[in-house]
């Protein structure tokens, strides 16, 4: 039986693109507290359903699928140039395809401006009408006006006239941004990526014997199961160490691990993984917001995501993109590698940053790693017990050792050194994973 969270989600889910919402409409439409209508608005907004503007509302726009990502809707430009809608609300819910800057004659910058695009300019009256007539939004920057011929229209031709105070250069930066943002995540695996749905996975319930998992035990060959109500809330899981020596008379109930550690379907795989290592557990189970069951994921699940995220080609450029390409190969036998620290690698005082450092030790420990045949490697653990501030241009060289190494296991000392000057010290513990 489905919550009243999953209902008014499932409604706005069903709602036409464009459609106005709020939260005294939800509240009426499912009969449910306004405050149940905040918390599923909200949810909407996060699973991208929805769109909020100030002055304007919160809109249904197009839930952007993974590989499509990229492209915004001019709702959510709105929002990243703290922008105000002047006409053409209606059309808030269209995402765009490009942005044009208008700093050219007027018959130049219509060459470029066709169906789908966005036109930067400013108050250039004759160049927004011609915008909207070839299909294309308006964003007017300096904060200027458009002419009420203008915005009636936008209003009729459903594409908004948005203005906004920053200058033409900042809005095309901070534009170009968010959609380097959305390719960064574009790349990022979660939970909801990997996931076994709940229909595709066995559970057991409260009510259920040691004697009913036992059988499932040995139809399924599997360690763990989730343990859930009649209504599929999770309450416990239960595993093959728990039913050790007890009657398989006795209840599930009063064996299982209640109240279990769970993720979240925007739980990113990395999270869950350094999750799952750190307590211990092979078997995640996936919840919404109430709690309800969605589905599992295994720690193989976890390992097999990872070992292809690290193989598939990255659309945006991370911080650690830009560490990984100043690093280089000494020599192969001594297992050395070289970095130079660049201006965006520092920190306020112009010294090598802790995060860039951090990644620095392991993406040498991993080289390490694979120099020795082993595959690739999470760290786990670490613990930088000397470090000097380094000031941006230098050349570090970085001198991994490995001190312990088991099946699973590899714990490796690094040594780093600004020419024969010792910079650093540091242990790190990593987890191979298993191919």
């Amino acid at each position: 039986m489905s919550t009243k969270h999953e209902k008014i989600l499932r409604y706005i889910e069903s709602l036409p693109v464009g459609d106005k919402i709020s939260v005294r409409q939800i509240a009426k439409e499912m009969a449910v507290s306004e405050g149940t209508a905040y918390r599923a608005i909200k949810e909407a907004e996060n699973r991208r359903l929805v769109s909020s503007i100030e002055r304007v509302g919160t809109i249904r726009i197009e839930k952007k699928k993974k590989e499509n990502i990229e492209r915004l809707t001019f709702a959510e430009i709105v929002n990243i140039i703290d922008g105000q809608v002047l006409g053409g609300k209606g059309g808030l819910h269209k995402t765009l395809t490009k942005f044009v800057i208008g700093a050219m004659q007027l018959e130049d910058m219509m060459r470029y401006t066709d169906a789908g695009s966005l036109l930067i300019v400013g108050n250039r009256f004759k160049a927004h009408e011609n915008a909207l007539t070839a299909g294309a939004a308006v964003l007017i920057t300096g904060g200027f006006d458009t002419t009420e011929e203008n915005k009636k229209l936008a209003d009729d031709l459903e594409l908004p006239i948005i203005t906004t105070s920053y200058d033409t250069f900042t809005v095309a930066t901070m534009i170009n941004r968010a959609i380097y943002d959305q390719l960064i995540k574009k790349d990022i695996l979660f939970i909801e990526d990997i996931y076994v749905p709940i229909d595709e996975t066995k559970v057991l319930q409260t009510s259920q014997t040691l004697a009913d998992f036992k059988r499932e035990n040995e139809r399924t060959t599997h360690g763990a199961y989730p343990v859930v109500t009649t209504k599929k809330k999770l309450v416990g899981m239960i595993t093959v160490k728990d039913v050790i020596g007890r009657p398989e008379e006795e209840l599930i109930e009063k064996v299982m691990t209640k109240n279990p550690i769970a993720g979240s379907m925007k739980m990113s795989v990395a999270s869950a993984s350094h999750l799952m290592i750190w307590e211990g557990i092979d078997l995640l189970p996936v919840v919404d917001d109430d709690n309800v069951l969605q589905g599992v994921i295994s720690r193989q699940d976890v390992l097999k995501a990872l070992q292809l995220a690290q193989r598939q080609p990255q659309q945006g450029e991370t911080i650690d993109d830009l560490i990984k390409n100043e690093i280089k190969v000494l020599s192969d036998e001594a297992l050395q590698v070289e970095f130079k620290v660049t201006p965006q690698m520092t920190n306020q005082f112009g010294a090598i940053s802790y995060g860039a450092f951090t990644t620095l030790l392991t993406e040498a420990g991993a080289f390490a790693l694979k120099r020795r045949k082993r595959g690739d490697a999470v760290a786990e653990n670490m613990t930088i017990y000397f470090m000097k501030p380094v000031q941006m241009d230098s050349i570090l060289t970085v001198k991994p050792v490995i001190l312990d190494m088991s099946r699973k296991f590899v714990k490796m000392d690094f040594e780093v050194y600004n020419q024969t000057t010792l910079v650093g010290k540091a242990m790190i513990t990593f987890q191979l994973l298993e191919r």
